[in-house]
């Protein structure tokens, strides 16, 4: 398990492969030119800054806390929970 100071000093192909493989997508928005995916990852979440003008990932961000996941919340609907069955 890494934590969020660790992923943060990864080198930026190391933060890549973290999200690949790791990484729980959950939302995306967007931002200017650029599309912003939000993923999960063992104790924090990680932004993913994808410029679909030149087609690559510009950055990435780590953050803990609800103030990161303020720009998402448009993006969560309640229906998808109350659609799906309970454990």
């Amino acid at each position: 398990m890494l934590s969020i100071q660790e992923f943060r000093f990864l080198p930026f192909e190391k933060k890549c492969d973290q999200v690949t493989y790791r990484g729980q997508y959950l939302a995306f928005r967007r931002l200017g030119d650029c599309k912003v995916f939000l993923y999960y990852s063992d104790s924090f979440f990680i932004e993913v800054y994808y410029s679909t003008k030149y087609q690559k990932v510009l950055m990435i961000n780590a953050f803990e806390g609800q103030r990161g996941l303020e720009p998402y919340l448009d993006k969560i609907s309640l229906a998808d929970l109350y659609s799906r069955p309970l454990m």
